[in-house]
């Protein structure tokens, strides 16, 4: 059996659209005309970027999402098919940011991490896929992190979670196999994003230190949101029959002088 191309039509459910990489995806799809839904915690947020992609001749709509409650997540699906038609594409991007050393953060603020970033993809995951499999296609997107490869001093629950969801996905890559479904890893560097920006100034100096110290800090560019935007447009537009199974993506350096300006 030979692989049909992707249909004309093919609505996208985006997990953390409020704000940063899920924010910039949804605007980025929608541009490129996919039926958007805006999903979040802040979903007044969402339907402020939704009216403004439909404004732009887009189709989005908002749903309120909070990943860590799984009859918010099935209803939230439930939502955006009966307002864009089968879901053909979901990017789990929702999460935030605690840090702290591990022995000394508190247990439930450990755990919540895990919930929201590895627990939460997996019930956006098993309320999403079986319907793809079923039509025998669709693209579900992982945001994970270079977290995975470099981990970080004070960021224990943030890279076990993110360590998580690699090993979810390896497995998914084979339990998907023949099935027309894809599951794909964009792995952001260090991205200029909301999450985080709420943390304590000296727990973060702290931690800055702890980075450099152990040379996690090579420069100070960041990756913009758009810039991984980019990185889940490429993965889910790529023909059927191919499948883009990670994206590594990092901020360059800082450019170097040329020869001729030396």
């Amino acid at each position: 059996m030979g692989f049909k191309p992707h249909p004309e039509r093919r609505p996208v459910l985006v997990a953390g659209a409020s704000s940063g990489i899920g924010e910039a995806t949804a605007r980025a799809l929608g541009a490129l005309g996919y039926p958007v839904a805006l999903g979040a915690r802040r979903v007044e947020k969402c339907a402020q970027t939704a009216a403004e992609i439909v404004d732009a001749g887009g189709e989005a709509v908002a749903v309120a999402l909070d990943v860590t409650d799984n009859n918010s997540v099935v209803a939230a699906f439930d939502e955006a098919t009966e307002a864009l038609g089968d879901i053909e594409i979901v990017v789990a991007g929702a999460g935030d940011l605690q840090i702290g050393r591990a022995h000394e953060m508190p247990v439930d603020e450990w755990a919540s991490q895990i919930d929201i970033h590895l627990v939460g993809a997996y019930r956006l995951y098993r309320a999403a896929v079986p319907s793809m499999i079923e039509r025998r296609r669709g693209d579900f997107v992982f945001i994970s992190s270079d977290v995975v490869a470099h981990p970080r001093p004070w960021s224990s629950a943030y890279v076990a979670a993110k360590y998580g969801v690699e090993g979810l996905v390896a497995t998914a890559h084979m339990e998907l196999e023949g099935t027309g479904v894809r599951a794909g890893l964009v792995r952001p560097g260090q991205t200029l994003t909301g999450m985080g920006m709420n943390l304590d100034q000296q727990a973060t100096e702290g931690m800055l230190n702890d980075w450099i110290a152990f040379g996690l800090a090579r420069h100070g560019h960041f990756l913009s949101p758009e810039n991984l935007a980019h990185a889940v447009v490429s993965m889910v537009t790529l023909p059927p029959g191919a499948h883009m199974k990670a994206v590594d993506v990092e901020a360059e350096g800082k450019l170097t002088r040329s020869k001729e300006n030396s």
